[in-house]
């Protein structure tokens, strides 16, 4: 058989199935899941730590923390919130870490020769108030948000991932984009 039209069924395996070979010790398994959610691990760690060089270095661990861990997960067809969560750990642990040692906002990146940097320090600056009004959120409104409008997640993956109602998940998500349009008022 040609190599050519040949695809490896585990790629298009659902989650379930693919967790549990991982689990099991399937490093061809894992791969898939490499494969599978570091672009949205790389996007999800973008955005919390606000674009920083230790993106690479976070989704790396996570995936480190996720081989040794994934033999004590309960739910295999759940490994897709399962990474999520464990990257965001490891993204709050490296800012936790970066606050000790350097000042962030000292950290000024300078900006593409085709933008003006006017235009730079208006986006930096409506990013940074962005996150600001993300931090006033509480807990579980900030979570419900970055899961749906960061993650990509649906509302029923959401409900899946809190145990809570499909209508609880509305109402957090409709509080907390409301709390944002009015933190974000003036940069409309």
């Amino acid at each position: 058989m040609s190599s050519e039209g040949y695809r490896d069924p585990l790629s298009a395996a659902d989650d379930r199935i693919v967790a549990s070979r991982a689990a099991d010790g399937d490093t061809a398994a894992f791969a898939v899941l490499v494969r599978r959610y570091t672009p949205m691990m790389r996007a999800y760690a973008r955005r919390l730590l606000r674009g920083t060089a230790e993106l690479d270095d976070v989704v790396q661990d996570a995936f480190i923390t996720a081989w040794e861990q994934l033999p004590k997960l309960d739910d295999p067809g759940k490994v897709k919130s399962w990474l999520m969560r464990i990257t965001s750990r490891k993204a709050i642990d490296r800012i936790r870490a970066a606050r000790t040692h350097a000042d962030l906002t000292a950290v000024d990146p300078p900006a593409p020769d085709r933008t003006a940097p006017s235009r730079q320090a208006e986006a930096r600056a409506g990013i940074a108030a962005l996150g600001d009004a993300l931090q006033q959120l509480p807990a579980t409104q900030r979570e419900c948000w970055v899961l749906r409008e960061i993650g990509g997640y649906t509302y029923e993956e959401i409900a899946d991932e809190f145990g809570v109602p499909l209508s609880t998940v509305r109402g957090l998500l409709a509080r907390a984009r409301k709390d944002i349009i009015v933190r974000m008022e003036q940069w409309r």
